[in-house]
């Protein structure tokens, strides 16, 4: 019999009590709330662009990426195959967040590695989450992809931990390259995530100018 864990997390607003469907905006503030309790520390990064797609979720462990796919009760899988595939090359590991009218048949639309987490509103208004399936690793991961949701500025800072020269002439491309050629993935990825839990979205702009005035200067 397969494990399921069953957990309440938050509660919605009197007025939607009625409401049986569930749609991403009330689902998400519950799922950090579960994600946190669940994983520990983790930081959250929302609507991240990877490539050509978006994840709705990126959380980001001391030792591991993961994608996470929402698709509440309103949705369709109309463009899941093509988000699969997206989400396989850039996360260690992914997991779907699925309202209960796909609970039967999420199974059949991602791959046996993916988790599967559902979630439904109880008769008291409560979101209530399910771990119908564990997120294993990722078979499709490709290093070079994942490097890329690092900023330039994460880059220099790996290069500089790593004892590495700055490369301030060369562009991202060659110094993701060569932090992947020179640094063993056991030590690079956790350096990354560190970064990731670091990352400071009001000083980015003011760290690319000053990269770009001493990349001018050299």
């Amino acid at each position: 019999m397969p494990f399921v864990l069953f957990v309440k997390v938050g509660k919605m607003a009197e007025n939607d009590t009625q409401k049986r469907m569930l749609y991403d905006k009330d689902i998400r503030e519950p799922l950090f709330d579960f994600l946190e309790e669940r994983y520990g520390k983790v930081r959250i990064l929302e609507e991240k662009c990877t490539g050509k797609a978006r994840a709705d979720v990126v959380m980001i462990t001391p030792d591991t990426l993961y994608g996470i796919e929402i698709k509440s009760d309103a949705d369709t899988y109309a463009r899941l195959d093509k988000q699969v595939k997206n989400y396989n090359w850039y996360y260690d590991k992914n997991m779907i967040v699925a309202g209960t009218s796909h609970a039967a048949h999420i199974k059949e639309h991602v791959p046996e590695w993916w988790g599967i987490f559902t979630v439904e509103l109880d008769e008291n208004g409560e979101v209530d989450f399910y771990v119908l399936r564990e997120p294993g690793e990722n078979p499709k991961v490709k290093e070079e992809r994942k490097i890329t949701i690092l900023w330039r500025t994460e880059l220099n800072h790996l290069l500089e931990k790593n004892k590495l020269p700055k490369y301030r002439d060369k562009s991202k491309k060659f110094v993701q390259d060569k932090l992947m050629e020179k640094v063993p993935g056991e030590i690079l990825w956790p350096q990354a995530y560190e970064e990731l839990f670091e990352r400071d979205y009001n000083t980015i702009g003011q760290e690319i100018e000053e990269f770009r005035r001493k990349r001018s200067l050299a």
